[in-house]
């Protein structure tokens, strides 16, 4: 491998921006008062904001470094756009709740933007060894954020249940990566690609992109291993939660569609109906289980693993070269969907939460709308999104992924997608019903950037909805060549 030079470091000046300031940041935080680490949360959203525009600023190149380790393109500025966006909204979420719930330390922040470096990395890896490093930077200041609650033994038992299945995840995608290079000699996206054509053993390089599609899977919480989601996200801290939800979800999604476009094209004919099934039952699994809660974190839980399927539906089609273009495309779209959709959504659930876990019970919105009208609004729109329902984003997104499912010849999916939406409407129509038809005397916490948040989220849910053609083309611009 030859020595690295400026222009390896210029592939990544965001993500070695962003790592260095977390490192000043936890130093800086020492010397910051206990009682005023809101100045920490700003430092760390500064340090996103001057991230996110040195990537803005990539838009258009095209580059890779470090002997191609990594890379920079229309793909990963795209997906490192909205991480880092999430990654803003993860602060805005958490800068009041950490103060209201008594965890509020700077080191929170640190964790989040090291997570954030982790994503980012995982969206720029053009190497499996590389995707490994960036999982484990991803995942680990997640462990401990899930954690972060340390009175409280439900966030405990979250971080060491995220730990030990996160670990168990991780050891599949290092034994399919060490199955690949067994079988091509390399661990590049590209020298994989030319060893299959090459006539590489096809048999083990099968088996090695079904593990790590296993850790993948995990990640992105796709049935039959999102086991544990439900207690994760009800266990952790709620700004734990939204930021999980949505961050890590974009960045395993976003490493899948790298690994599997890049370098197992070959393996479409196998790998398909793989992600058929996975599909299938994870939006069956999600939206029939998700029936049955009663605690808000745990029915978004199974509303996060629902959409996972959905998502999956533009990965089925990725070896046919006519339709993937389009599938892929309508998958990131969905992500900017689900994305905004879901941190609305926690804004409104961390503005009715209390301390000691109350105010988390779907009954306790009873009244929600005749005492906070605007509130109840924003939640409606949120829950409509997710449905399906105009006029909301999320009914596009749906209709493309939907489209491209079609255009593919997976009548079947588009099928179950479209029935499953329709089971997902009785749980999240009954939180609007119980805030609009039930008496009750609900109280909130007005926080200035929980409102911001909300206000943001739901206005651009629907607003997008109107003018999504423009968002569709920085999809289908950002498409893995």
């Amino acid at each position: 491998m030859a020595q690295p030079n400026y222009q390896d470091y210029l592939t990544i000046l965001p993500l070695i921006t962003l790592i260095v300031w977390s490192c000043v940041l936890l130093l800086v935080d020492l010397f910051i008062p206990k009682k005023q680490k809101g100045w920490t949360a700003f430092l760390a959203a500064f340090g996103l904001v001057v991230t996110l525009g040195l990537t803005i600023g990539q838009i258009g190149q095209s580059n890779t470094g470090f002997s191609g380790m990594v890379l920079v393109d229309g793909f990963s500025t795209f997906a490192n756009v909205l991480l880092l966006t999430s990654g803003l909204f993860g602060i805005a979420l958490a800068f009041g709740y950490t103060r209201r719930m008594g965890i509020e330390r700077g080191e929170y922040y640190t964790l989040l933007i090291f997570s954030v470096s982790g994503m980012m990395l995982m969206a720029q890896a053009a190497d499996l060894i590389v995707v490994f490093l960036a999982l484990e930077l991803l995942s680990i200041p997640l462990y401990v954020l899930a954690a972060f609650s340390r009175a409280n033994s439900q966030s405990q038992e979250a971080g060491v249940k995220y730990f030990l299945l996160g670990a168990f995840a991780t050891g599949f995608v290092v034994y399919g990566t060490a199955l690949v290079f067994g079988a091509t000699g390399t661990t590049s996206f590209s020298g994989i690609f030319y060893a299959v054509s090459n006539g590489a053993s096809i048999l083990l390089l099968t088996i090695g992109a079904a593990l790590i599609l296993v850790g993948f899977g995990f990640k992105v919480a796709a049935v039959p291993f999102h086991m544990w989601t439900p207690d994760v996200y009800e266990g952790a801290p709620t700004a734990v939660t939204a930021f999980m939800s949505s961050g890590a979800k974009i960045a395993g999604f976003a490493a899948m569609l790298r690994v599997f476009s890049s370098a197992f094209p070959a393996l479409s004919a196998d790998i398909s109906d793989i992600l058929w099934v996975f599909a299938a039952l994870t939006m069956v699994v999600g939206n029939l289980t998700a029936l049955s809660q009663t605690n808000i974190k745990r029915l978004l839980a199974y509303s996060s693993i629902a959409h996972a399927g959905y998502i999956l539906m533009a990965f089925v089609p990725y070896g046919n070269s006519e339709v993937s273009a389009v599938s892929i495309a309508a998958g990131l779209f969905y992500l900017v969907t689900y994305a905004l959709t879901n941190f609305g959504a926690w804004a409104v659930v961390i503005t009715l939460e209390k301390s000691e876990g109350k105010g988390l019970e779907i009954n306790d919105y009873a009244g929600l709308a005749k005492k906070y009208p605007a509130l109840a609004a924003a939640m409606t729109v949120f829950m409509l999104s997710f449905i399906g329902f105009p006029p909301t984003l999320g009914m596009v997104g749906k209709f493309y992924l939907f489209r491209a499912a079609v255009a593919g010849g997976y009548n079947g999916l588009a099928i179950i997608g479209v029935v499953t939406s329709l089971v997902s409407a009785y749980y999240y129509l009954r939180v609007v019903v119980t805030m609009y038809m039930r008496e009750g005397d609900p109280t909130i916490e007005r926080e200035p950037l929980l409102s911001i948040t909300t206000a943001v989220t739901a206005i651009a849910t629907v607003v997008l909805s109107f003018v999504p053609q423009f968002l569709f083309l920085l999809s289908s611009t950002a498409l893995v060549r």
